[in-house]
């Protein structure tokens, strides 16, 4: 008899593919999203399969979360706010959706023992100069009067939340700090920068480059990153701990904007713009963001399957195919 599992989020970028691989594996799935980011497009291919339920309501609906979760087996909590732009467009929505939604999930998951998996994001490393970062190093945050901060200290609260419950209720649960995961389905709108670049090489624009280029980051395939979580939570060595996950092949932003360029066959330019130009107001960025991967290989088999100009080339070719 399959499980059911539910995965909060389902209709995002990354929880539609956590659902296929779900769904694949012979799971039963329900997804529990309002809509507010996540998009129908993104599951409507999954609509008729057998098993596979959709429930429009918010994460912060206590009623409806311990409805779904005394129903369920395991629940993959991935619902959150999205992107720099609307962290810094909406804050309140951000801190409550991101707090308050996994402190619901983590109540409901404690009343009828269900093991949940959170994601977190490699945003709670703040400004944190020691790089590859580690799950065990010590933060420094940029100040609360940036609403840019919110969604670490939001992320954050999430992981004392989490290993709370582990600690002093001994619910099973695992925290995963994501670092930039990119693939099919991931849209440009909420500042994504590869799905960005892709469209406007396409388009033969300008491709807009914040700051000057040179801030680095590791980008894992999606598929990467979902085979690690459904890993994760089979791995009972995993509970009551924090996992970086993502890949570890560093690149600058300028390169990855020139990379793109290449791989579409476009002819369009790098334009370099401020950050106050970009998000209309100022912005603390991060100068390098690489995982330590110590960790998550030391209770799964992790290794990214595709390098980056595989993955550049996958997202290139699906925009390609939505311009048809």
């Amino acid at each position: 008899m399959a499980n059911r599992i539910l995965v909060t989020g389902g209709a995002g970028f990354i929880g539609s593919h956590l659902c296929e691989r779900l769904l694949r594996d012979g799971q039963s799935v329900t997804v529990l999203d309002d809509f507010s980011t996540g998009r129908m497009l993104n599951i409507a291919h999954l609509i008729d399969t057998k098993g596979f339920q959709i429930v429009r309501d918010s994460v912060e609906n206590e009623s409806t979360v311990n409805t779904l979760v005394a129903a369920c087996d395991a629940v993959y909590h991935l619902a959150s706010a999205v992107g720099v732009q609307l962290i810094l467009d909406e804050p309140v929505r951000t801190i409550r959706t991101t707090i308050h939604g996994t402190e619901v999930v983590l109540e409901a998951a404690n009343r009828f023992r269900r093991p949940v998996l959170i994601t977190s994001s490699s945003e709670v490393y703040g400004k944190g100069a020691r790089v590859p970062f580690g799950e065990d190093d010590d933060v420094v945050m940029g100040a609360t009067r940036s609403s840019r901060w919110c969604y670490a200290y939001g992320k954050g609260i999430d992981e004392f939340l989490g290993l709370a419950y582990f600690r002093q209720f001994g619910l099973p649960v695992v925290i995963v700090r994501l670092f930039n995961t990119v693939g099919p389905r991931q849209v440009g709108m909420y500042g994504m920068v590869l799905p960005r670049f892709a469209q406007a090489a396409l388009g033969q624009k300008d491709l807009q480059v914040y700051g000057d280029g040179k801030q680095t980051r590791c980008f894992c395939h999606v598929s990467d990153v979902v085979d690690a979580l459904v890993r994760l939570m089979a791995t009972p060595e995993a509970l009551g701990q924090v996992y970086n996950l993502g890949s570890d092949e560093e690149v600058s932003i300028n390169e990855l904007a020139e990379r793109v360029i290449r791989l579409s066959g476009s002819s369009s330019k790098l334009q370099h713009i401020t950050y106050e130009q970009a998000y209309g107001q100022r912005f603390d960025d991060m100068p390098r963001r690489v995982p330590r991967l110590d960790r998550i290989r030391s209770v799964i088999p992790f290794s990214p399957k595709l390098k980056l100009d595989q993955i550049i080339a996958s997202v290139v070719e699906e925009k390609k195919n939505q311009t048809r």
